[in-house]
């Protein structure tokens, strides 16, 4: 098939995978850059509770899954991994993308996978994704599920970089991966145009410091209770307290924290959040029927397609406890560790209590920072949240302000999985027909 055109995808979240699927199917040439070691987004740190429970349950993350292995191997996708945009330039037809590819110091091509230079290196570093054992090597995988399976050496800690000391992963490899003179590599990259699907990022929720998080070992969030629960993550799937690794026996979870606030200058909805809960509400009760669980909460939004059924399943069935009403501060208990919510119940009206085993909060979903940076290089408007601006809602909602550019995902505001990838493919449908057009009044000149 000819290529028609080549495009930039900035982003390798659900969205910009999406997109260069449509595209590349379609014979265009797509150069998906992210910034991250591994594609795939949010979503590969994600938990799939269909495979997980055995139960009749939607699930979004294993046909993304599937899309992420074959964009990856993908012959019209270039993906650009652990890579930065430095500058754009250039107009609709002729971009000019300085890209910079930031080292790895080990060879995607020649590696399998087969970890053993994990095993074999000496060093422990901090993990976030892994709060149980909180510790990985100085050459690690990113991620249980990250794509490409190729692990990546932090320089910093890594004691060849550090004192000359060390190449026991240089000596293990059996394909000879290991790259140490690896350095940056700055690439340029022409594109007819441009797709934004910068994704979001996450609201620390140490902000809110009446919440204890990372004071209190036991009040997580409930992204790590979507690790914790993965077969992949650090615990097998078995939640446990982090602060004696027993099994807690109640759980709270707080929604809209960081966001819908003054206070933290978000006041917007993050679109997803009581959803998401309802559904790590769910696989708490299904995997331990005992354990009691509570839903702090400040208004339920159930808008979507069956969305309202499964929460009246979660309430009513599964016996979840939803309490309305935003807690004011959270206490350790400094013998037993466990939690003292304090909070005011909105609907009877009345200041209570509530001692539980552990906390999940639900962080605001934020804009990517990015956002400002690209809005700067191609000068395009953002709103007061910091999402794209498009220049007609109605009319023009994947088109930018600027002729070329396209934005889909939670850059545009924000949106559940099902949502953003349906907007990947309307943006995509967008390129092509501006790409077909833009050459159609070529030929005729």
């Amino acid at each position: 098939m000819e290529k028609a055109g080549s495009v930039t995808i900035i982003g390798g979240g659900v969205a910009g995978i999406q997109a260069a699927l449509e595209l590349a199917n379609l014979g265009t040439l797509v150069y998906l850059v992210e910034e991250n070691p591994s594609i795939g987004g949010r979503i590969i740190e994600l938990n799939c509770s269909s495979c997980r429970l055995e139960v009749p349950m939607d699930c979004s993350i294993c046909p993304v899954i599937h899309k992420i292995v074959e964009c990856y191997h993908h012959s019209n996708i270039k993906v650009l991994t652990n890579a930065e945009i430095m500058g754009i330039s250039g107009s609709a037809g002729n971009f000019y993308l300085n890209v910079l590819k930031k080292p790895r110091f080990v060879n995607e091509d020649k590696c399998t996978g087969c970890g053993a230079c994990t095993e074999k290196c000496p060093v422990e570093i901090f993990d976030a994704f892994n709060m149980v054992k909180g510790r990985k090597k100085a050459i690690h995988f990113p991620l249980p599920q990250a794509f490409p399976q190729v692990p990546i050496i932090d320089r910093e800690n890594c004691l060849h970089f550090r004192s000359g000391t060390c190449e026991k992963c240089s000596e293990v490899c059996p394909t000879g991966a290991i790259n140490f003179n690896d350095e940056d590599v700055s690439i340029g990259v022409k594109s007819e145009a441009i797709i934004l699907a910068t994704g979001l990022s996450l609201f620390d929720p140490g902000r809110i410091r009446e919440y204890g998080y990372k004071r209190y070992k036991n009040v997580i969030t409930i992204l790590d209770l979507e690790q914790m629960t993965s077969i992949y993550g650090p615990t097998g799937g078995k939640i446990v307290r982090i602060s004696d690794k027993k099994e807690p026996k109640s759980i709270a979870f707080i929604q809209c924290v960081g966001s819908r606030s003054r206070r933290t200058n978000n006041n917007f909805c993050s679109g997803v959040c009581c959803m998401y809960t309802a559904k790590d509400a769910a696989l708490v009760k299904i995997l331990k029927p005992e354990t009691e669980v509570y839903v702090f909460y400040i208004d339920l939004r159930v808008f979507g397609k069956g969305y309202q059924e499964l929460f009246n399943k979660v309430r009513n069935s599964l016996g979840v406890n939803y309490i309305r009403g935003r807690p004011g501060g959270i206490w350790e208990d400094p013998e037993t560790r466990d939690l003292i919510i304090s909070f005011e119940n909105t609907l009877t009206q009345r200041a209570e209590k509530l001692r539980v085993d552990m906390v999940v909060l639900s962080p605001a979903l934020l804009p990517h920072p990015n956002n400002r940076r690209l809005a700067e290089f191609l000068g395009l408007e953002l709103d007061e949240h910091g999402f794209f601006k498009s220049p007609n809602p109605v009319s023009q909602p994947f088109d930018t302000t600027l002729k070329g550019v396209f934005t889909c995902g939670y850059c545009r505001g924000p949106r559940g999985i099902s949502e953003s990838a349906t907007q990947a493919s309307a943006a995509a449908g967008r390129v092509i027909e501006t790409i077909t057009l833009a050459k159609m009044g070529r030929n005729k000149a």
